[in-house]
């Protein structure tokens, strides 16, 4: 899309646009049926910039996806109450709040793009964006997020939070080690959900041609990400404490999820192969907050179940897994499934194989690319389960100790990857 072709808004909205004029910072929270929640986020935000940043005018964007349960109203009725329970001194600017629906595809990626409209129109300098559903959030993310982005330059901070060593198992497993070998930053949540960006970086996402593709769908994080790090902006992280949030049992509901995903990073490699081809190692990125321990909500995991989809996945996918896999992946990937209960290890360095292979496949359409990754799913799920077995007395540290061993395998089994790249099947 070209920055000309605006999202559509109602009158009342261009009106209360002339009337803001310009701003310094802007706040976005995309939502859809979020009204229990929505409130607490809404205060937390206007807290956080009146806190932090009460020499800079501010504006609270809310791109909502057509809500049923009221959620424009209750971000209208927000209200921080006494602002001297927070604050030394009444906020110089008053915060305004603009609610509004997107519209294009359905999804997260088509209410980002207009809070990107929207920074861009209205010249912010420095923006964020959060969940609608946080139960976390508290008014230094406002900081954590912005303050790189005004305060040290930065384009892009990724958020980092604690989580229980069983929730985000995609990230972990996939996601994480994955972009971090093919672009070399190690940026440890990047499809976390929270950001902050600048408003160049507005204006550059703007401009990509995706807003009609599954990007506006379900892909918008990890493209965030992704562009950020690959158009060569500053990118940085910052820590956020615990993000509490709905988890699900990594073995339940969550196949939809990986397929979007993974799908969204497989079309990444596609576009940017020229970028990330001779890249070697990572580095660390720069980091703000202060790291601290937090409590966590547990989670419950049912191994009996993810091992038993794997299972007959070897079993009923049998066929397919051939077609996608080198020999030896697939026969290591049998062995595995064959293992008793007791003794089931899924090893890091078939789990690389595995994802690589698919990664190939993917890029040589195989198969249906639907198809592909929903062959994925029980395998994720096999890997899961090892893990989830190797790990139920590991403290945290000991299972980012886990991790960062699954990075460096990823890391030196990509010139692997790169060579076969654009070779054709019958020479792999």
């Amino acid at each position: 899309m070209s920055q000309t072709e605006r999202p559509q808004l109602a009158a009342e909205v261009e009106q209360a646009l002339r009337e803001i004029g310009r701003v310094d910072l802007l706040v976005g929270i995309p939502s859809y049926n979020n009204a229990r929640t929505i409130g607490h986020v809404v205060r937390a935000v206007m807290a956080g910039l009146a806190k932090y940043f009460p020499e800079h005018t501010a504006v609270i964007v809310n791109s909502d996806g057509g809500s049923k349960d009221g959620t424009p109203e209750v971000v209208r009725q927000a209200a921080l109450g006494d602002y001297r329970a927070i604050l030394a001194a009444h906020p110089r600017h008053p915060i305004p709040r603009l609610t509004t629906p997107y519209h294009g595809v359905p999804g997260k990626g088509s209410a980002l793009r207009l809070v990107f409209d929207l920074a861009v129109r209205l010249q912010a300098r420095a923006c964020a964006v959060v969940d609608a559903d946080l139960r976390s959030i508290t008014p230094e993310w406002m900081d954590l997020l912005i303050g790189p982005v005004l305060k040290e330059g930065f384009d892009f901070v990724a958020p980092l939070y604690r989580r229980h060593k069983y929730d985000g198992t995609i990230t972990n497993s996939i996601v994480y080690p994955l972009t971090r070998a093919l672009y070399g930053k190690r940026v440890r949540q990047p499809i976390g959900g929270d950001f902050g960006f600048s408003g160049r970086l507005a204006a550059h996402y703007l401009a990509q041609d995706v807003w009609h593709t599954d990007v506006a769908r379900f892909g918008i994080d990890i493209w965030m990400t992704t562009t950020a790090i690959t158009g060569s902006f500053r990118v940085c992280q910052a820590f956020l404490g615990a993000k509490i949030h709905d988890a699900k049992d990594p073995g339940v509901d969550l196949s939809g999820m990986l397929i979007q995903v993974v799908g969204s990073v497989f079309d990444l490699m596609e576009v940017n192969f020229p970028l990330w081809a001779n890249v070697r190692g990572s580095e660390p990125v720069p980091t703000f907050g202060l790291e601290y321990e937090v409590g966590l909500e547990p989670i419950r995991v049912n191994v009996e179940r993810m091992l038993g989809i794997f299972r007959l996945g070897a079993e009923e996918l049998k066929d397919l897994w051939q077609r996608i896999l080198s020999p030896s992946t697939f026969r290591q990937v049998q062995q595995i499934a064959g293992s008793n209960d007791a003794n089931f290890r899924f090893p890091p360095d078939v789990w690389v194989s595995v994802i690589y292979d698919f990664a190939l496949a993917f890029h040589r359409h195989v198969i249906h690319r639907d198809h592909l990754l929903q062959a994925l799913v029980p395998l994720y799920l096999g890997r899961t389960a090892s893990f989830v077995l190797e790990t139920p007395e590991s403290t945290a540290e000991e299972v980012e100790a886990v991790l960062e061993e699954l990075c460096r395998h990823f890391e030196e089994r990509k010139p692997e990857l790169v060579a076969q790249w654009e070779a054709p099947r019958a020479d792999v």
